[in-house]
């Protein structure tokens, strides 16, 4: 199921170096990993997963209604990851974004990401009993031979 996607990592490290919001939306599972590094007195960065959305206006009004205290955020950093969940690590990028949170003041970024990748881990994995049971998927073809 990874197939092969062009990844440039290095570009990806940059945006998410330079994000304030992101998004990393894993397509094979429908679901989101939402890093919000922003913090405030009473609010520090937010590290969530999230359902999937049909576009990045979307997701900022998700934002919004999760996090009503701060400024309206005009840009997001969306990264698409048709690969699988444990590959960010092998990338590289699973570290990146820890180390970002940790700049920007998460008391414990290491256990936090730690259990959001279990959850994603537990989400594909549960997607990819679904693709084996034949649950949401439909056979294009029949095992037989056309006449």
């Amino acid at each position: 199921m990874e197939g092969d996607f062009e990844i440039d990592v290095n570009e990806i490290l940059i945006d998410i170096k330079e994000a304030e919001v992101l998004s990393i939306f894993f397509p094979m599972f429908r679901k989101s990993l939402v890093v919000d590094l922003r913090s405030s007195e009473v609010s520090g960065p937010m590290i969530r997963v999230m359902p999937m959305v049909a576009s990045p206006q979307e997701r900022m009004r998700a934002i919004r209604r999760l996090r009503p205290g701060f400024a309206r955020r005009h840009s997001l950093s969306v990264i698409g990851w048709p690969r699988y969940v444990d590959s960010l690590q092998t990338h590289g990028i699973w570290q990146h974004i820890i180390d970002q949170l940790a700049r920007a003041g998460h008391p414990d970024p290491e256990q936090h990401m730690s259990r959001t990748l279990d959850e994603l881990r537990r989400q594909e994995k549960a997607e990819l009993a679904r693709v084996v049971m034949g649950q949401n998927y439909h056979t294009i073809w029949t095992g037989r031979a056309s006449d």
